[in-house]
């Protein structure tokens, strides 16, 4: 008798069976998965693009799941605490995160010694959806187009809007300074409503901001759009030239939005997440409901998403070491 072939044989039992032991449980959590109410963590107030996006994937979700999916937003902090809170909740799929650039890329970016790992304490879901920043100016503007407005500001002191230090507009506009070669002065407000009412007002000259914002100042005539920040424009906006086809190749600043877990999520149960937000990024009218508002939705499997959330926190790390802003004051 070979005893060393038997040995071999009820090694490889033995393995197979714990491996299946192992494998079980958390095949079988992810088809019972989820068995109560979901939280759904979002780090802003109501009625931005991210609480919209959360509010009707909820939804999607609870339609799916027959769970309640319950939106809970914290804000606070430029999204500080809603990522401190998911960070410290168990990795079992009942909480989730709608998480944005401004807290994945820009805020780690600009401030090193926060109380958050974004590559280390979350686990990326999928991503959502990516918004441009939009430059506009009075619709009585002398400037027509975005090289009228930089040769406007290499003669005259020019001011622009935003919506706060550190935010995509913000970084739109310091970035257009530092490529054209033109010295404008930021002037941050506390949202984009008033960014827009200041521009309208003839306190600044320019603006970055939402698209969704100046939309409706578009249609009434009041403002008119120089530019916005993707590669490639918009389809709810393809009259609106993007800013990399004028004269400045590259020119790209998105704020983009994307589902988290904490770290260690079960992979059955991740992959049961990332299936359910696909099938309801797929359905045309959840679609056509943000796209008409300027925000091209996206989808991804999770190990797509979490190396674009390790490149973009890498090229802003980058980008803004080289124009010199790297610390939030």
């Amino acid at each position: 008798m070979n005893y060393g072939n038997t040995k071999a044989a009820l090694r490889g039992l033995f393995a197979a069976t714990a491996c299946l032991f192992v494998t079980l449980p958390a095949t079988a959590w992810a088809q019972q998965y989820p068995a109560r109410p979901v939280r759904f963590i979002v780090g802003f107030v109501p009625g931005g693009v991210a609480d919209l996006l959360a509010r009707a994937l909820a939804q999607k979700l609870t339609d799916a799941w027959g769970q309640q999916v319950i939106v809970d937003n914290r804000a606070g902090g430029g999204g500080l605490i809603s990522m401190q809170l998911v960070s410290k909740a168990a990795p079992d799929g009942y909480t989730l995160l709608m998480g944005s650039s401004t807290q994945f890329s820009i805020n780690p970016a600009l401030r090193p010694n926060l109380p958050y790992d974004p590559v280390r304490d979350y686990t990326p879901v999928s991503n959502m959806a990516i918004t441009p920043v939009m430059l506009t100016v009075q619709a009585a503007s002398t400037a027509r187009t975005l090289p009228d407005l930089i040769q406007w500001a290499k003669k005259e002191a020019l001011s622009y809007g935003s919506t706060g230090y550190g935010g995509a507009p913000h970084i739109a506009g310091e970035l257009l300074k530092r490529v054209a070669g033109i010295p404008m002065t930021h002037v941050p407000f506390k949202g984009g409503g008033d960014s827009i009412i200041a521009i309208m007002g003839g306190h600044v000259q320019a603006s970055f901001g939402a698209v969704s914002t100046a939309q409706p100042h578009l249609r009434g005539g009041r403002l008119r759009a120089l530019g916005v920040t993707t590669l490639k424009r918009m389809a709810a906006i393809p009259d609106v030239p993007t800013i990399a086809e004028q004269g400045l190749p590259g020119f790209e600043v998105v704020q983009w939005y994307g589902v988290f877990t904490p770290a260690g999520l079960p992979a059955p149960v991740l992959q049961k997440i990332n299936d359910t937000l696909t099938r309801a990024l797929a359905a045309p009218e959840f679609r056509e409901q943000f796209n008409a508002q300027g925000v091209e939705l996206m989808q991804s499997t999770p190990a797509a998403f979490a190396g674009y959330v390790r490149n973009e926190l890498a090229r802003w790390t980058r980008v803004l070491k080289e124009m010199g802003i790297n610390e939030a004051p």
